[in-house]
């Protein structure tokens, strides 16, 4: 059985104290918790047997019932028509085997596992007689005092990957391990005093299930019919929980004919094909959501709502697809009937005024009215209902959400957005909410935010462009807006796409008169000379800029790097160019006695301007080919490619090549490499072009750079 194990409570009667484990658990399933563990060793069969029988009158279908070992307790109260959906058991208890044969291949069977030897025995079973494992203790913990060795996290994530069932973590968990065990491969947090022991225990469970939903991506069914156009049914609430934060699926319970005018037909499969499809998706997929939509008979109502009775999604939204927009009744009286009968099953429900006055029986003439009859449609059924005032006259277009058993009343204005564009504004809607509640929004932030995200959708439909009739919203309008429709490089594939787009640059700084003839031995002194006071010149300004960098960076290593390379540029290559220039002195001001020539005042005036703007992405990527092509050429002029003559020890320029080469550098180089890159990949769009510009503008002064001795001051880049 494929089971929802986020967030998993094991009783504990002692903890409970006054308030008992009844009263414990209603609490904890009205804040969210999906399995329930009745855990008590001592009791006697007869009171474990009547417990159960409570626990599932009180959980009513809300959550899943498991008893931890006592498996003929499990008979016995589902003998008394009990839901006891399976057992957990010790690696000393009742037989995985027997337990499995004795409930049935629909019940719930937990292990406790702990060790590679548990692994091993569970490895031996036949698939399917186990469907998840309980691992831990996490932490020493009073509940258990004979608990074996804590594992931790780390050994936790171990376990978790060497198993292809899930695992819960048991044992010392609490609400801000979350984070942390939810990354280490657990598919549910398994509480013992996080809840019993809770001066209230719905707000206890209620925090833990808003943190795990906060990191995942939610599963988000949609059950509903197809729109081929695209604008509404399945098609819009696949868009619409994408645009939300979720991952969409959807069931097919009927399939139209029809475009942005109108619809012009109707196919509804059998209801058993509806049935096989949210069979084959329960059984492989944890739901977190269900939006239901168009149901055209009451055969596919019967369908939906005896899977809801076994699955039990945590959250579902329903949207009564009953009346057109022109006032048509969609259903006959039957499936009306039956489709009131889901109200039961939802968290919320979403009709427009039409279908609000066919649930409650009576007419709706302006908004009051409409509130009223929300308030008398979420007494009646136990739900949440949003009113939707889109249908009003007027320049208005209120909604409010009302929820009479938890005491929410809360009204939503906003002025009416002039658009035709309101195909499957209803669809959108709802399938946002239900992605939203998933994510852990509670009901008011969740309407907040799917109303805002449908506004924004309305006002931008007109981009579109889809059809002669009621066009559709425009449900990716904000991200499309906002992040683009672009894909994020690696880093790995930003550094091949910008070493390649400085092909032309490498090429003609190799076949450059001063790089042959440093390679060749050939060079000038007069030549060498220059370059290198031009270099001492540049290297002064250069250290200032990797110092603004290192001002800038985000991080203490990047921090470190770049003060570190401001230092060595200072230190370590003035030296070696003061050994040339100025020997007898060492770097001193006679090392820049040089007039600046107007390539590496273009250069260094270019290195400033990019600092001043204060853009440290912008600028580690100017300084990188600084590092980059100068690695590039060391690199290759000590492997031979230039010739032999420059690994020659005797030749004239040795000492400077050997410091084209130097392993260090190269390491620099690098990480240089690395944080550029791994920001270039992290940046938006504009950012990254930014970057890129810098990075291939100092390249061609580098280029210029190199092509100035033989020029004697050379020419400006412009």
């Amino acid at each position: 059985m494929i089971a929802d194990l986020s967030l998993y409570l094991v009783t504990d009667a002692a903890l409970c104290g006054a308030r008992g484990v009844v009263e414990t658990v209603r609490e904890a399933v009205d804040g969210g918790v999906r399995i329930v563990q009745l855990r008590d060793k001592d009791a006697e069969h007869s009171d474990v047997v009547a417990r159960l029988v409570e626990l599932s009158r009180v959980i009513d279908g809300r959550a899943l019932l498991v008893v931890n070992d006592r498996l003929e307790a499990a008979l016995d109260a589902r003998a008394q028509g009990a839901r006891v959906d399976g057992v957990h058991l010790g690696q000393g208890d009742e037989s995985a085997l027997h337990a499995r044969a004795v409930l049935g291949p629909d019940a719930l069977i937990g292990l406790t596992a702990n060790s590679a030897a548990h692994l091993a025995a569970l490895h031996a079973l036949p698939e399917g007689t186990v469907d998840y494992l309980g691992v831990g203790v996490i932490r020493p913990t009073a509940t258990k005092p004979d608990h074996p060795p804590a594992l931790g996290i780390e050994v936790f994530r171990a376990f978790a990957r060497a198993t292809a069932l899930p695992c819960v973590a048991i044992g010392g968990v609490g609400i801000d391990d979350t984070e942390d065990l939810q990354s280490a491969g657990a598919a549910g947090l398994a509480v013992v005093s996080a809840l019993c022991a809770s001066p209230d225990p719905r707000a206890a469970a209620s925090e833990f299930r808003a943190r795990w939903r906060r990191g995942a991506v939610p599963r988000v069914l949609s059950i509903a019919g197809s729109d081929p156009s695209g604008g509404a049914g399945i098609q819009a609430d696949l868009k619409s929980i994408a645009a939300n934060g979720g991952y969409g699926m959807a069931a097919i319970a009927a399939l139209t004919v029809q475009n942005t005018r109108g619809v012009r037909d109707v196919h509804v499969p059998d209801a058993a094909f509806l049935s096989a499809q949210l069979e084959a998706l329960s059984d492989d997929i944890v739901i977190d959501a269900v939006k239901i939509g168009m149901l055209a008979n009451v055969e596919a109502v019967r369908v939906v709502s005896a899977w809801l009775n076994r699955v039990r999604p945590p959250i579902v939204v329903l949207d009564p697809v009953m009346v057109s927009t022109s006032g048509d009744r969609l259903l006959d009286a039957d499936a009306e009937d039956a489709l009131a009968s889901l109200l039961h099953r939802a968290h919320l429900v979403t009709p427009n005024l039409a279908e609000l006055a066919v649930l409650t029986r009576r007419e709706i003439e302006g908004w009051p009215a409409a509130l009223a009859a929300a308030e008398e449609l979420s007494t009646e059924y136990g739900t949440a209902v949003l009113v939707k005032g889109g249908h009003l006259p007027g320049d208005q277009a209120p909604d409010a959400i009302i929820d009479v058993r938890s005491g929410s009343r809360e009204e939503f204005g906003g002025g009416r957005i002039a658009t035709a564009n309101t195909h499957g504004t209803g669809c959108s809607l709802s399938s946002a909410l239900a992605t939203r509640l998933a994510r852990g929004d509670d009901l008011t932030e969740a309407v907040r935010a799917a109303r805002s995200w449908l506004r924004e959708s309305l006002r931008e439909s007109g981009a579109l462009h889809v059809g002669g009739g009621h066009g559709p919203v425009h449900h990716f309008a904000g991200l499309w807006a906002r992040g683009g429709a672009g894909t994020r490089p690696l880093p790995e594939e930003v550094a091949e796409d910008w070493w390649q787009g400085i092909a032309g640059i490498r090429a003609g700084i190799d076949g450059l008169p001063f790089v042959r003839g440093l390679a060749d031995g050939s060079l000038p002194t007069e030549d060498f000379l220059f370059y290198l006071a031009q270099d001492a010149l540049y290297l002064r300004d250069y250290a200032r800029v990797l110092a603004d960098a290192a001002r800038l960076a985000p991080t203490p290593d990047e921090q470190a790097f770049w003060a570190e390379s401001a230092r060595g540029s200072i230190l370590g290559e003035l030296e070696l160019h003061a050994s040339w220039l100025t020997p007898a002195q060492g770097v001193a001001a006679a090392t820049f006695a040089a007039d600046a020539s107007p390539t590496t005042t273009a250069y260094l005036d270019h290195l400033r301007s990019v600092a001043f703007g204060g853009d440290y992405p912008e600028l580690i990527a100017a300084v990188l080919p600084c590092f980059w092509l100068y690695t590039d050429l060391g690199e290759r002029l000590h492997a031979g490619e230039f010739g032999e003559r420059a690994r020659d020890p005797e030749h004239p320029y040795a000492t400077w090549l050997a410091t084209y080469a130097d392993p260090a550098f190269a390491e620099a180089t690098a990480r240089a490499i690395a944080f550029v890159t791994r920001a270039a990949a992290a940046a938006d769009d504009e950012t990254r072009a930014r970057m890129r510009r810098a990075f291939e503008r100092s390249s061609v002064h580098e280029q210029a750079f190199f092509r100035a001795p033989g020029e004697r001051g050379g020419d400006s880049v412009t």
